[in-house]
């Protein structure tokens, strides 16, 4: 099978799996998935996502195989060069003159491939020589991705464009940009961690290769815009400042919602816009839609479950949240713990007699949380850590009540920053803070946790004070947290977080000098608290977008 043809066919098997047409898919891709290389580049990609969406041993094996088997299959297609193993050395005017236009394709593919084990080797395994040759993996890959860009320079005039250059120019752009947006997502500390000698991520050249890719014909192209919708409707929220480009995400998507008006992974899209703008009613029926659509991959079905149950935590509809939250933890294998503690904050926010009819016992649901939670790569997941701490609280005879644990985790996953868009809902929060806040004022008798809890009321009543445009407030309730630093026993993340949230508060107003130093102040002078990555995440991205060359830190 020549390239064009394999081009064509794989082609096809996309416009099934946009159809939800996932085994239809794979079976076009499997009878050729060992003798052309995007025949096995496609059908173990689907079998990558399958893993990475279910999360259950096996698929994540045979994922890992196939990506094995997938790589002998480009490497029989890649030159041979004498001198040096890799292209390294050799990305010269004549061996770029050398290179058929299938070695080209062989070298992307490869990378491609490489990117995509790597990113499974992570979650299989614990141990750390895993994590270790996952990075060595990425490397390779990001070193190919950066020879093909220069075999495109080079190119550029020379040979003939047809369509399979075209291809190979959407597989550069999709390589070279999501490796820039990753690496420019990172917080100086954690790349020295991870010591990616020479990688640099340059997040404007990231955008703008991925945009050149969503916008040409390749096969890439869905690729491309899927990687640039992932990171305007979840990566700027969870470990950005939470300033979306919904206008970019939404010329994205447009042309997908014609050609594929049924497409799962389409409509799941588009309903996650919806919640971004705060069109939470809107979106509830595009889940719908979506869950309606396929019933072949269960997981989208989780993952819109996920929404859901947080359109409705916006709404302050508990029942239907926890409707939700139940699902997902009988459903879903992504991570139990989360699911559990998810389940148990929902019900601590329901009156008693509706606590009553769901026969939940909710200090048995947070006792259930420790014995679950899981490790990626020798570590811990740092919200499933933060859960389990939180639920400590119930593991004593006599238990401690949280105090509103679903808004906290709400913060948590940035969701004030979507229901900020709602007055409205943003009015009914605050109600429920402060009437929470008075009821803590009036107990007789204090608990140990009683500082924690007062200064964790007024971080939350804080950012619904700024988004109602009460800024003066907003800065009293931040300065409270601030102030009772010394009194603060267990819950150490606070102080750092709201000195954040008040340098995003100066920031808001213009007091570009303030902002930096309370924004500087959270990542230099705290650590060892939870969440704590992805706060440097979040600090990265608000020097970012201050423009502040991040002084650089012990």
């Amino acid at each position: 099978m020549d390239l064009k043809c394999a081009l064509e066919e794989c082609s096809m098997a996309l416009n099934l799996f946009l159809n939800n047409k996932f085994s239809e898919a794979l079976e076009l891709l499997r009878p050729w998935s060992k003798d052309s290389m995007y025949h096995a580049l496609g059908y173990s990609t689907i079998l990558v996502m399958q893993a990475a969406m279910t999360f259950e041993q096996q698929d994540i094996q045979m994922g890992i195989s196939t990506m094995k088997e997938a790589l002998q299959t480009c490497q029989r297609f890649r030159k041979r060069s004498t001198v040096v193993e890799s292209l390294s050395n050799l990305v010269s005017k004549q061996s770029v003159d050398q290179l058929s236009e299938e070695e080209m394709h062989a070298e992307i593919c490869y990378a491609e491939c490489l990117l995509q084990k790597a990113a499974l080797t992570f979650v299989q395994d614990e141990n750390m020589i895993n994590f270790i040759k996952g990075g060595l993996k990425i490397r390779t890959s990001y070193q190919i991705y950066k020879e093909c860009h220069q075999v495109l320079q080079m190119t550029q005039g020379s040979k003939s464009k047809n369509e399979t250059y075209h291809q190979f120019e959407g597989g550069v752009n999709l390589g070279i940009g999501a490796f820039n947006l990753m690496l420019s997502l990172l917080p100086g500390r954690i790349l020295r961690l991870l010591e990616f000698i020479g990688f640099s991520g340059n997040r404007e050249l990231g955008l703008c290769q991925l945009r050149e890719g969503a916008s040409g014909s390749s096969l890439r192209a869905i690729l491309c815009t899927f990687t640039l919708l992932v990171y305007h409707t979840y990566v700027s929220l969870i470990l950005g400042t939470g300033e979306a480009n919904l206008q970019e995400a939404d010329s994205l998507l447009e042309p997908y919602l014609q050609k594929f008006p049924n497409g799962s992974i389409i409509l799941f899209y588009a309903a996650r816009i919806d919640i971004l703008k705060g069109n939470f009613e809107k979106a509830q029926l595009r889940f719908q839609e979506c869950i309606a659509a396929q019933q072949e991959w269960k997981q989208i079905h989780h993952l819109c479950y996920w929404e859901l149950m947080w359109c409705y935590t916006f709404q302050q509809n508990w029942l239907q949240a926890y409707r939700y939250a139940d699902l997902l933890s009988k459903e879903s294998r992504w991570s139990k713990a989360i699911y559990v503690f998810q389940k148990a904050a929902i019900l601590c926010m329901l009156p008693e007699d509706d606590l009553k009819r769901t026969g939940e016992d909710i200090v048995s649901l947070f006792r259930q949380v420790d014995g679950l939670k899981q490790r990626i790569a020798g570590k811990s997941i740092p919200t499933e850590k933060f859960a389990v701490r939180k639920a400590r609280r119930y593991a004593s005879s006599q238990p401690v009540k949280l105090i509103l644990p679903a808004l906290e985790m709400m913060y948590v996953w940035n969701g004030f920053a979507i229901v900020g868009q709602r007055a409205d809902l943003t009015e009914n929060l605050l109600v429920t803070i402060e009437k929470e806040e008075t009821a803590l004022q009036n107990e007789t008798n204090h608990s140990e946790y009683y500082m924690d809890d007062v200064c964790m009321l007024q971080l939350l009543k804080g950012l619904c004070l700024k988004h109602l445009g009460r800024l003066m407030q907003a800065e009293l309730c931040f300065s409270k947290v601030i102030q009772s630093e010394k009194q603060i026993k267990y819950d150490s993340y606070l102080v750092p977080f709201t000195l954040y949230e008040l340098g995003l508060l100066y920031k808001q107003q213009d007091e570009r000098e303030k902002a930096i130093r309370y924004i500087e102040t959270a990542k230099n002078n705290y650590k060892d608290y939870s969440m704590e990555s992805r706060l440097h995440f979040r600090i990265h991205a608000a020097l970012d977008s201050l423009k502040v060359s991040p002084a650089s830190t012990p």
